[in-house]
């Protein structure tokens, strides 16, 4: 006798176990129905995919950052759209690859079907959130490089990739600062490194470098004030030289006069303006004084005033031999 108070028939007992089984599949159904998939999944290749860049001497150029990478450890992020409750995260991840810019190229690849508002705004976005990562607008409007397979419900979708190869893929509907230690943790994987930051190391970073930024800005206001006053002129209170009127050359005047700029930073930005003016009479004057300027209120480094002297010497003498 069975110790089971009732007994089932076998019919019954069939129906029941196919029933299990069926909530077992319509489970895992519902399950995979969850996942949200966008953009080339693991094992699957980086392919080339035309870009703006927005920001730099090369803005307004169209790129392919593929091709431009290498193969190097990159990160890949998609935008479809900015939300306030994105930013910590997107900063978080823009902190890590800067901190790590050597091993790790991040592009910021923003989706838009409006391309001309877009390329006016998007770089004031870029200062609001500090994004130091190159940001390029997708040349392939809202919906992104067609071969990419890109959801646009997903705001982010973050792709890490080596040797053009994806090894980690995040597909995020509303993505936040909770999904940072799995990105974090992917990336440092990508670039070998054992340990990963933790996101309040990383925020914390972030805000001792906004503190710094603030110290800067006062500085910069208060060297504004005393120009104005006339201190730190030369002698007759005229400030020599001349700002370019040029927007790339003022770029390179930016990128030159940086603090945190090391030596071979400042060669490169030399020999990059030696390129781009070349033999232009009006883009040569254009250089000559507005390198007389930066020099005349000591911005820079002391390497970036030494080089920019010889550099000054270097365009009077073309000048002078026209």
């Amino acid at each position: 006798m069975s110790n089971l108070p009732f007994k089932l028939s076998f019919q019954t007992t069939c129906r029941l176990f196919v029933g299990l089984i069926a909530l077992h599949f319509t489970g895992n159904f519902a399950q995979a129905q969850d996942k949200v998939f966008s953009g080339p999944q693991p094992g699957e290749t980086t392919t080339p995919f035309k870009a703006i860049e927005l920001r730099g001497e090369h803005q307004g150029d169209t790129m392919d950052p593929i091709a431009s990478n290498e193969g190097s450890p990159t990160t890949l992020i998609f935008v479809h759209g900015i939300e306030r409750s994105m930013a910590p995260l997107m900063r978080v991840i823009d902190k890590f690859g800067s901190q790590h810019k050597d091993q790790l190229k991040t592009d910021w690849v923003f989706l838009s079907d409006d391309p001309i508002a877009s390329r006016q705004r998007l770089p004031q976005v870029g200062r609001s959130l500090k994004i130091e990562g190159r940001m390029l607008l997708s040349a392939d409007g809202i919906e992104g490089p067609g071969n990419y397979g890109l959801n646009k419900e997903c705001l982010l979708t973050i792709i890490a990739a080596r040797d053009n190869k994806v090894a980690a893929n995040f597909a995020l509907i509303q993505p936040g600062i909770a999904d940072g230690e799995a990105v974090i943790g992917a990336l440092s994987k990508l670039i070998g490194l054992d340990t990963p930051p933790t996101i309040a190391s990383l925020t914390e970073d972030m805000r001792m470098a906004q503190q710094r930024g603030r110290g800067r800005g006062e500085n910069m206001r208060q060297r504004g004030q005393n120009m104005r006053r006339g201190e730190g002129r030369p002698q007759g209170g005229e400030l020599p030289g001349a700002a370019p009127t040029d927007n790339r050359l003022v770029g390179y005047l930016r990128s030159f006069i940086q603090r945190t700029n090391s030596d071979e930073r400042v060669d490169q930005v030399l020999d990059q303006v030696r390129g781009y003016i070349k033999d232009n009479d009006d883009l040569t004057r254009q250089a000559m004084n507005g390198w007389i300027r930066v020099l005349a209120v000591k911005y820079g480094t002391e390497y970036a005033q030494t080089k920019g002297a010889a550099f000054v010497e270097e365009l009077k003498k073309q000048v002078d031999s026209k």
